[in-house]
């Protein structure tokens, strides 16, 4: 094998190992970084492995020459010379493309394995809450949190006591609003706890997490109180119970209903009114 064929074999493995270790980064979940070398170290090995092989490998020009009737024995064993010659250059190409067909199912596997991330299959949730009731509201340090804690005009990220906080289900957003502001659904209207509403902090629309909050400086003038998410600008009523009432989100904002224990403080009542997260082919409108 000529050494401008072992260089091509060599990019074509290289790029083989990067996507395999992108395939690897995506399910160990390493960084972003790790994976955007990995998936761009892969392509440029491919890029050079494709100029290499058109400059050195692959014939420049093609040549049609006259040939005339084979009879003499001499040319006859040259042209059996010239096909088993090209029998081992058909072996090297042979490697050549299956380096080449090794290194495209790698990087086919490094595109199509992150179609993981576009949700859960079909009827499924996107993943259990680990709210119950009786479960203690606490704020990022683990201390308990109670209405006194969540301002009339802020708002307040809770978390279920003693859970993983990264969980998608755990965080939630805390809004206090006057009792005469309220118009929750019937079936909800003891969900709050002491004015305090709680909604998961993840929004219905792709997942980004819901961290603005709408409070009217100068009521006749202004909307009324709405959490926002700040990547597509989904805006939900926390007096109503979470409606959409902006933007591209297809439902309401889960709420968590809220309690008070014997202490004055904020404990879940249940679980989550609906499916949280983003609005998935699986997860039902609502």
């Amino acid at each position: 094998m000529r050494p401008a064929e072992r260089a091509v074999l060599g990019l074509l493995g290289v790029a083989f190992a990067a996507a395999i270790t992108f395939i690897v980064a995506y399910a160990l979940e390493w960084s972003t970084q790790a994976l955007g070398l990995a998936l761009g170290g892969a392509l440029v090995a491919i890029a050079a492995a494709l100029i290499l092989a058109g400059k050195r490998v692959a014939p420049g020009e093609e040549v049609q020459e006259p040939r005339p009737q084979l009879a003499d024995p001499a040319q006859q064993r040259e042209l059996e010379a010239d096909v088993e010659r090209g029998g081992r250059g058909l072996s090297r190409r042979g490697v050549l493309l299956g380096g080449a067909a090794a290194t495209g199912t790698a990087l086919t596997g490094a595109l199509v394995v992150p179609v993981a991330s576009l949700g859960p299959k079909p009827g499924d949730r996107i993943g259990s809450s680990p709210w119950r009731a009786g479960t203690r509201v606490v704020d990022e340090k683990g201390g308990p949190l109670s209405p006194a804690d969540v301002e009339i005009g802020t708002f307040v990220t809770g978390f279920p006591e003693g859970a993983d906080q990264r969980e998608l289900g755990s965080p939630v957003v805390l809004v206090r609003l006057d009792q005469s502001d309220l118009d929750l659904p019937a079936e909800r209207s003891d969900w709050d706890g002491d004015g305090v509403l709680a909604f998961s902090k993840i929004c219905t629309h792709a997942g980004c997490t819901i961290n603005l909050y709408r409070f009217p400086t100068f009521p006749p003038q202004s909307p009324g109180p709405a959490l926002v998410c700040p990547c597509h600008y989904s805006t939900f009523d926390p007096a109503t119970g979470g409606n959409r009432i902006f933007g591209p989100a297809g439902r309401a904002l889960p709420q968590l209903p809220l309690d008070l224990d014997e202490a004055g403080r904020l404990i879940a009542a249940g679980d989550f009114s609906g499916p949280i997260g983003p609005s998935w082919w699986g997860v039902r409108k609502q």
